[in-house]
């Protein structure tokens, strides 16, 4: 699999592993966490998420600066992981109150924007030598395959440890419950007999007080989450030993900064260059910033989107004045990109928001035998491995390899089948959470064969550029919106049931849901992983750090917007929500084709 790609890349993708596993833990359950906790509407909960979303990527800012002054790049990453330890170790504390809650979530922040941008520098460092070049877009898409092999256990480990301390005190779990618990609590309109059913559903006794149940069930639910947080910070505790003792694996740019220094004097002679002009150049950044903030507060009364457009507004006002006319052309490219990825980053990370509660809300709370094998580890590691094995009988050489192939196929499907045969007649429970294992799954198994079909048209001259792939991408995106519009057609509105829940009959299955994600990971795998390239290939040297961060910056803006999910998901059909990332992603798409060439010329 690394086979002529430079030792380094498995050391970058093995200390990122945490990283991934603490991100979709947080996907998988902050907003039901915040829900379940503090009896949050998913407005509130949402606003939340976009900031925390948003702190994690524009925070990347920072540390892209940090480490393209000092070329402590792996210093800076080592510091992030240790920030972003001692975040998820403040989230785990049981009985965390709201104030200690964001205060960890700033924290985890914080250690994310020191490390993920530089990580990802580190990794097209790896590729600056002529020799490995011609690998970099398949680099970046190995690094991005290995890192979600720990997203992909995030949701179970979550749920696992949220379940199990469920049933050591009594209880099982009904996703449906907290919302209903703190609104007797608050005195609300509610179904009493309703609510009186399913309390005596989930508990080992039957329950003669209801006001006791309902704050004993919050607590024991809400401490499985902050369990889960711990889990999150020992697959940190991993990451921080890899990257400790195998970091000599990773380049080191102060050992290059002479030899960059002296093209660069080639390359700018006599052109003003950022080390002359920085502070005029960050103040003139801060006056964008300051004006477009002031604009979305005089004439829209929204600071919650002004922020981040001006933050935005006002990186890029600090870049294309730090640059020199020749780097101009590339910088306007990358400029263009990250407008369009936004749009992207919106609508994708909706699935840790809007189509969580989805999941929650409108999926059917149980499943069938054969829907059941698809939200068990167990079962799905063994359908995992039984297709590896069938994929290792063709494509292995040796009569060897070929039999052990089909020891794998034979062996783990027959588990397969053990673990179908066993919920045979029954009607498993699925928790929302689960959901968020798909994506980080779809990207290990699709990785390769992307790659393949790239490798395919490379070899016939007719692989897409980086940019066509981004766009591509973002019709994909479009058309895995379009696929919730016919899941929700007929659906209650959210509106309906904010109290309460729909009844069984009326939820949907969730190969819906699967659908979506599986085609926002395709998207996300044409668009992401080249986007990094992308930043990689067309940023001029001196900025890598600083460019890598504004790549993450796009992220971190479409992830402010995202509580436009939240905003309205009680204010308007779902169907018309859906449509409204259907549109986005098309009117962005469109966008990048518009500028193709432009885009192609600078990466020439």
């Amino acid at each position: 699999m690394f086979k002529n790609h430079p030792k380094g890349l498995v050391i970058a993708f093995f200390s990122n592993m945490g990283e991934r596993f603490g991100f979709y833990t947080m996907m998988a359950i902050l907003v039901l966490f915040l829900q379940a906790k503090f009896g949050m509407s998913a407005e509130s909960a949402g606003s939340i998420y976009s900031w925390f979303y948003f702190a994690i990527y524009a925070l990347a800012l920072v540390g892209g600066i940090i480490a393209d002054t000092t070329k402590r790049y792996k210093l800076v990453v080592l510091l992030g992981l240790i920030v972003m330890l001692l975040g998820y170790v403040m989230m785990a504390v049981p009985g965390t109150t709201l104030a200690i809650a964001i205060t960890g979530l700033m924290v985890i922040a914080l250690g994310n924007g020191l490390f993920k941008g530089n990580l990802q520098a580190i990794v097209g460092q790896l590729y600056d030598d002529p020799k490995y070049e011609p690998l970099r877009d398949t680099g970046y898409l190995l690094f991005y395959m290995g890192i979600n092999i720990g997203a992909f256990f995030a949701p179970f480990a979550a749920t696992g440890i949220r379940n199990w301390f469920l049933k050591i005190n009594g209880f099982i779990h009904d996703a449906s419950l907290p919302a209903m618990c703190h609104a007797y609590l608050d005195g609300q309109s509610l179904d009493i007999a309703k609510f009186q059913d399913l309390a005596n559903s989930v508990s080992s006794t039957v329950v003669t007080d209801l006001s006791a149940f309902a704050h004993q069930y919050i607590d024991v639910f809400s401490r499985g989450y902050n369990y889960a947080f711990g889990i999150a910070a020992i697959a940190m505790i991993i990451s921080l030993l890899i990257f400790v003792f195998y970091q000599k694996s990773l380049p080191d740019a102060r050992k290059i900064q002479k030899a960059q220094k002296e093209q660069e004097a080639k390359e700018h002679k006599e052109q003003p260059t950022t080390e002359k002009f920085p502070i005029k150049n960050l103040i003139y950044a801060i006056v964008v910033f300051v004006a477009v903030l002031g604009i979305f507060w005089f004439i829209m009364k929204n600071v919650d989107i002004g922020f981040a457009v001006a933050l935005f507004c006002g990186f890029i006002t600090y870049i294309i004045l730090s640059s020199t006319p020749e780097e101009k052309p590339k910088i306007t490219s990358l400029v263009f990109v990250f407008f369009v990825v936004i749009f992207f980053w919106m609508s994708f990370h909706q699935n840790g928001l809007t189509l969580t509660l989805f999941a929650r809300d409108y999926v059917f709370k149980e499943v069938n035998a054969f829907a059941a094998l698809f939200f068990n580890l167990k079962s799905l590691l063994s359908i995992i491995l039984a297709i590896t094995g069938i994929v290792m009988i063709f494509t292995s050489k040796k009569l060897v390899n070929k039999i052990i192939a089909a020891a794998f196929f034979l062996g783990f499907g027959y588990l397969t089948y053990y673990y179908y045969q066993i919920n045979v007649g029954k009607m498993i429970p699925i928790a929302p959470e689960l959901f968020q294992s798909f994506n980080p799954l779809f990207i290990v198994a699709l990785t390769f064969p992307i790659n393949g079909l790239f490798s395919w048209l490379r070899n016939k001259g007719k692989e897409p550029s980086t940019p066509k792939k981004i766009g591509i991408g973002m019709f994909i995106a479009a058309f895995a919106y379009t696929i919730m519009i016919f899941a929700s057609a007929n659906l209650t509105s959210p509106s309906e049931i904010a109290q309460s829940s729909i009844t069984d009959y009326e939820r949907v299955t969730p190969y819906w849901l699967i659908s979506t994600y599986l085609m926002l990971t395709i998207a996300e795998l044409f668009l992401s992983p080249m986007g990094l390239s992308f930043v990689s290939k067309v940023a001029p040297q001196r900025f890598q750090g600083l460019m890598q961060g504004g790549w993450l910056l796009t992220t971190a803006v479409g992830n402010k917007l995202l509580f436009l999910g939240t905003y309205f998901w009680e204010r308007i059909e779902l169907w018309q929500l859906w449509l409204i990332f259907v549109g986005v992603c098309v009117a962005s798409g469109l966008l990048i084709f518009a500028l193709m060439k432009k885009l192609e010329a600078a990466t020439s």
